[in-house]
């Protein structure tokens, strides 16, 4: 029996265009929704420079994006304070005779339709609108004062790791030079030229250095913890620096010029502004309400025929009613001023702010010129004088001309002074952060931010 060949359905061929076609586009927007993303746990690391980090903060932060969202919310109050209040439709029976419910037995029976509206007395929707616009607009700036801070906050929490990484390289390169000199150390000892407590001082030290790594080591993965948290980054997200990290601390703006931007440029200076123009015409909005408001309404009644068939007119209503402030000690005289009183905290709290951000701007200046100065200090004088000192106390001490405390008291000491001035540097890119924050604007010369 001959088997027939069977049919390759001619369906197969666009389904499987199909599948591919749609496996293409899934990747395409699965990689370009990683592109704005951590790196998953995938047992390695992700290289994050501090814009990147900066980056990811700005688009995931939870407390950001809390605090952008109040100002959405109050962005859409403007406009409803500006309304008038939504017009009332009335419905009604009128002279309706209760022992037969007949609409045509009474001449005043009717059925009435009205239409009323409420105007408050001219100026007070308008102020009402500019209050709630200064709100709005100070919510806006209390975003941009968020924003400084957090951006503060991801770059100390960066530089941090970057000093923390940099003092484990040098506890670990103190560990080898320091097991070399108990390599040497323990040569002499062992020809009789040297001495025991000078293993064990040595030893001692080297201890020491593995306990501090152990220490650095526990520090660092908590500031790792901190910033997966600002950056909204699961706990397994695993964080490495770059290699090579610009550590030239520029020039800044002069003293004057920085006190001038941050009081012209500060958002927390800004929103407390608009919230004082806010306060300002709410007082004059609560001195708006000694004066009425008026309802201005219309109605038509529907009358019908009498019973012997007579022909009844309808009526047509109209009506204008105000409200009477009489009790304006009790009323508008403690709201004019409760509102002069909410004025006076505000203009307060603007310049308590004012001096906090001068001294703010003062303080971090002081600090990013001294560490500047220091760290540079350090990196071309203290650390290169200290690096001779130790190569030749260790060679003065193999060929008996130097006591081995000393070699190892140079050892510490250039040990001490590499991890201050990785302090000092990592501080003065700190405090230009904080300048930054306290300012408002980019403090080094070049254009504003």
């Amino acid at each position: 029996m001959i088997r027939k060949p069977e049919r390759t359905s001619n369906r197969s061929i666009p389904v499987a265009v199909v599948l591919l076609a749609a496996a293409l586009l899934l990747s395409m927007v699965a990689g370009a929704w990683a592109r704005t993303q951590p790196a998953a746990d995938n047992g390695q690391c992700e290289e994050l420079s501090l814009d990147r980090a900066v980056e990811i903060a700005m688009a995931k932060n939870p407390g950001l994006s809390a605090i952008q969202a109040r100002y959405e919310a109050l962005a859409a109050v403007p406009d409803q304070a500006g309304s008038l209040p939504d017009p009332v439709l009335s419905l009604g029976a009128l002279n309706l005779p209760v022992d037969t419910f007949d609409a045509g037995q009474e001449n005043m029976t009717q059925m009435q339709v009205g239409l009323s509206q409420k105007f408050p007395f001219p100026g007070k929707l308008k102020l009402r609108e500019e209050a709630a616009t200064s709100l709005a607009d100070a919510a806006a700036s209390q975003v941009d004062e968020a924003r400084l801070q957090l951006i503060r906050k991801v770059k100390n929490t960066w530089w941090d790791i970057y000093y923390l990484e940099q003092t484990l390289g040098v506890v670990r390169d103190n560990q080898d030079l320091l097991r070399a000199t108990v390599g040497a150390a323990r040569t002499k000892y062992a020809v009789g030229k040297g001495l025991q407590q000078d293993v064990l001082l040595a030893q001692l030290e080297l201890s020491k250095l593995l306990d501090r790594e152990i220490a650095l080591e526990n520090s660092l993965k908590k500031k790792k913890a901190d910033l997966n948290a600002l950056i909204d980054a699961p706990s397994s997200f695993c964080i490495t620096l770059p290699a090579k990290v610009a550590t030239t601390l520029p020039d800044v703006a002069p003293e004057q010029t920085l006190l001038e931007e941050a009081l012209r440029e500060r958002p927390a200076l800004l929103a407390l502004a608009r919230e004082k123009d806010a306060a300002v015409t709410k007082t004059e909005l609560a001195r708006k309400d000694y004066y009425p408001d008026f309802t201005v309404g219309a109605a038509y009644g529907y009358r019908q025929d009498a019973p012997d068939g007579r022909d009844r007119a309808d009526f047509a209503s109209f009506r204008l009613s105000l409200n009477l402030p009489i009790w304006s000690a009790t009323k508008q005289d403690r709201a004019v001023a409760q509102r002069t009183s909410e004025t006076l905290a505000v203009e307060h709290r603007l310049r308590d702010t004012r001096d906090q951000v001068t001294a703010e701007v003062l303080r971090e200046l002081s600090e990013y010129e001294s560490s500047r100065r220091q760290s540079r200090f350090y990196q071309n004088a203290i650390i290169p004088q200290a690096e001779q000192t130790a190569a030749a106390m260790l060679k003065g001490y193999q060929v008996n001309k130097v006591d081995f405390l000393n070699v190892v008291r140079a050892q510490l000491a250039l040990y001490n002074y590499k991890i201050t001035y990785w302090r000092l540097l990592t501080g003065g890119f700190k405090a230009l952060a904080g300048l930054e924050a306290a300012t408002g604007v980019q403090v080094t010369q070049g254009e504003k931010r």
